[in-house]
């Protein structure tokens, strides 16, 4: 196996998806932020000095699902046709868990805008709360499911897709 972002002699390069097939694709990332009972309940309240942390948290992920071969260097744009955010308050954490799923017909996968969404959304639930709490936590942000193109179905171990 080898690193398809590496040409030969070991240089850079955006692949080159144009003899792809177009599918469907999707892939879902999750994360999480770790805050104590205090920082959460600002959440659940509503409370936060900044306003409705998930609702904010939500659009930046989206946004950045959007804006991913912006900030990913070797990314291609992709016409994203699905971006969905769930931000679930867990007071067993106790934190917030993000769950990101894109979709799109194209001839490469979503799986970079999705771990982008999740990254954007938890970097804006810390922004929100950091004036109540600086050592929260972000966690485990990977990709558990994927789906569509040559390589198939990829789905972690453990995941709840």
């Amino acid at each position: 196996m080898s690193l398809s972002h590496f040409d030969k002699d070991g240089q850079a390069h955006m692949v080159d998806v144009s003899d792809k097939e177009v599918t469907d694709r999707i892939a879902v990332a999750e994360g999480r932020v770790v805050m104590l009972p205090e920082t959460l309940d600002y959440v659940l309240k509503g409370t936060a000095k900044k306003g409705d942390v998930l609702g904010i948290a939500r659009i930046a992920g989206i946004m950045a699902a959007k804006k991913t071969s912006d900030l990913i260097p070797l990314c291609h744009p992709l016409p994203i046709t699905k971006v969905t955010l769930d931000l679930e308050p867990d007071e067993a954490l106790p934190g917030v868990r993000i769950r990101a799923t894109v979709k799109t017909s194209g001839q490469t996968g979503v799986e970079m805008e999705a771990l982008t969404a999740v990254s954007a959304a938890a970097l804006t639930v810390y922004d929100m709360l950091k004036a109540v709490e600086k050592s929260m936590q972000i966690e485990g942000i990977r990709v558990v499911l994927k789906d569509g193109g040559k390589s198939g179905k990829y789905e972690a171990e453990g995941s709840a897709s």
